[in-house]
């Protein structure tokens, strides 16, 4: 079979006089801002389905968001052990190795495969899980037909996790935006047409809304696949001859480094879900402002969430080419640009918190101010753990590229769980903060990982143990 030519790879070493810092930060900006646009789509999809979704009527967003938050926790996992796929890639291109990097596409597919599959089983059930927490039957049935629907696509968005992780890794990430872009379109096209009977389709409502997820899902995969498997360079990696053909050593390196991501993912993730719940506790008014201020971080986060992601390919090239010294300058770059993207954060958070919270509520109304008083307050918090949430994504991200993910799991567990959660209890409970205490919590735990974080990656970075946790 006909391998990549060399001219497929970057050059080894920056020309002479180049400044090294300068060319990484560079390359990782290029890579970095398509990847953020396709979070920002990714974000825009969901948010479309929250506003489609609340044009049927309360109970079918109350059942929608009932469903999708045990749904998307499942996924948040999966994808995390599927995205050991970028390390992988990245390694194997920086020491040019073609055939490793055709084989770890393939065990991702099986990979996700392996995952996908039993998870899709499980959340089948999701009616009955609702029931066994004691949700209403009616929102529970509505739940687990929106949810079915959606599992068609829980596997092919795996999928996709996939090769975008080696498209990512051939410095490929236009399309990855280009595809998320036109799903972002189709996913409103396909709401409109299925959840409320237009163009001569069947008013089917939640149920087409999980259809249409799960045909967007299908979109973006099939997108990317056609587009490797047409492009003139791209092409001569065969990513789908001898699918079928095992790679066990592979499969569970895959597993090995990517379990401790998913984990790592699911525990910040539910570090915020117990804020929530934390919040709906204090009061009323506090989670609503809770949850608008957490959606602006949400969308801030994809700046440095981008950025991250084009340090794992960063890194893991320079591993691969066994350039110790460029691995620093790819991290450390990433960690300064997303010091860059704070700025921007922090201007928005604290002098122009009205302007968000305004997209979310009515500010003419007066009930709406007491939210918009702690919103305010809320965003002036995220402002400064922005910095630290910026630091903790980038550092892991970077470490990842070196496929150290165990150790890091840990000290994320340590700072989210055995720092963050409980400030936010003791503060938001046994003072007289409440909400604020929660969202000083918060900050103290990301700080908290941040710093380890960024520890381990200059310790690691320093002494050069490319391969050792």
């Amino acid at each position: 079979m006909p391998q990549p030519h060399a001219s497929s790879y970057p050059a080894t070493l920056p020309p002479p006089g180049a400044k090294p810092w300068l060319i990484e930060a560079k390359a990782t900006l290029a890579l970095a801002l398509p990847l953020i646009g396709a979070q920002l789509a990714q974000v825009g999809i969901q948010t479309i389905d929250i506003v489609m979704i609340g044009w049927l009527g309360p109970q079918e967003l109350a059942a929608a968001a009932l469903g999708s938050s045990i749904f998307f926790a499942s996924w948040l996992f999966a994808m995390g052990i599927c995205s050991a796929v970028a390390p992988l890639v990245a390694y194997a291109r920086g020491s040019k190795q073609p055939r490793q990097v055709r084989r770890s596409v393939r065990q991702g597919f099986w990979v996700a495969l392996t995952i996908g599959l039993p998870l899709s089983l499980a959340l089948w059930q999701m009616e009955a899980i609702l029931l066994s927490l004691g949700q209403l039957p009616g929102n529970a049935a509505l739940a687990g037909s929106y949810i079915q629907a959606m599992l068609f696509g829980f596997v092919p968005s795996l999928w996709f996790v996939v090769m975008r992780s080696f498209l990512s890794a051939m410095d490929k990430g236009r399309i990855i935006l280009v595809v998320s872009l036109l799903a972002l379109g189709l996913n409103a096209l396909c709401n409109y047409a299925l959840m409320f009977g237009n163009f001569g389709f069947p008013r089917l409502e939640l149920v087409g809304a999980g259809i249409a997820s799960a045909l967007v899902a299908c979109f973006m995969f099939a997108g990317l696949l056609f587009y490797t498997l047409t492009h003139r360079r791209l092409k001569r990696y065969a990513l789908m001859i001898r699918l079928w053909r095992p790679d066990w050593p592979l499969y569970r390196e895959i597993f090995f480094i990517g379990t401790p991501i998913g984990a790592t993912i699911l525990m910040e993730a539910g570090m915020f879900a117990a804020a929530a719940q934390m919040m709906g506790r204090i009061g009323t008014i506090e989670l609503a402002a809770h949850t608008i201020s957490l959606q602006c971080v949400a969308v801030a986060f994809m700046l440095p969430l981008g950025l991250g992601q084009a340090a794992t390919i960063r890194v893991g090239l320079a591993d691969g080419r066994r350039q110790w010294a460029t691995i620093g300058y790819a991290g450390w770059s990433a960690m300064a640009l997303g010091m860059v993207c704070v700025v921007l954060t922090v201007i928005a958070f604290w002098f122009f918190p009205v302007t968000l919270v305004d997209f979310f509520l009515d500010l003419d109304l007066a009930e709406n101010r007491a939210v918009l008083d702690y919103a305010v307050i809320y965003l002036a918090i995220a402002a400064i753990f922005q910095l630290a949430d910026s630091g903790q994504v980038i550092a892991s991200c970077s470490l990842r590229g070196l496929k150290d993910t165990r150790k890091p799991m840990l000290l994320a567990a340590f700072g989210y769980w055995g720092i963050g959660v409980p400030v936010a209890l003791w503060l938001g409970f046994r003072t007289d903060l409440g909400g604020t205490g929660v969202w000083i919590g918060l900050a103290v735990g990301l700080m908290v990982t941040a710093a380890m974080l960024i520890l381990r990656f200059a310790l690691r970075e320093r002494i050069g143990l490319t391969h050792r946790t």
